[in-house]
């Protein structure tokens, strides 16, 4: 099966695999499923390497970081046109007041893409209606 990462699920399975839920460690450890990361999830990355909002001591640069992330087995998945097109006619969740445009680039390219988007935001359930495809790390 294909799979989005969300940033946070990522972060958690190079720093935190204990934060993670049973099920979505199987998933990320069976070799057979091909996985992606948003370049949007790459940037959120690359900034909180530069402010120090993660767990850094794998690599010393934020290049370092950028540059070893297919060994890890996952494929950078590009913004692309298909995918704003999502996200100008995504509903918000208004009613949690979910107002990260990160999230919203990520949940258009898994809607669009038809990948099953593996995420512990609790705020990505109400997106369902919109035709994403969500796998919820609950702890």
């Amino acid at each position: 099966m294909r799979f989005l990462l969300d940033t946070n699920v990522f972060i958690h399975y190079l720093t935190d695999t204990d934060s993670l839920s049973g099920d979505v460690m199987a998933i990320l450890t069976d070799y057979d499923n091909q996985f992606y990361l948003s370049a949007e999830s790459v940037k959120e990355m690359v900034v909180a390497f530069r402010k120090k909002g993660f767990n850094s001591k794998r690599w010393k640069t934020a290049r370092q970081m950028v540059e070893s992330l297919e060994d890890f087995g996952v494929s950078i998945l590009p913004i692309r046109r298909e995918h704003l097109l999502t996200l100008s006619s995504l509903i918000i969740n208004e009613a949690q007041e979910h107002n990260d445009p990160s999230d919203h680039i990520i949940i258009s390219q898994a809607i669009t893409e038809h990948l099953a988007l593996i995420s512990a935001d609790r705020k990505f359930p109400f997106y369902r209606a919109q035709g994403l495809e969500l796998i919820e790390s609950k702890r």
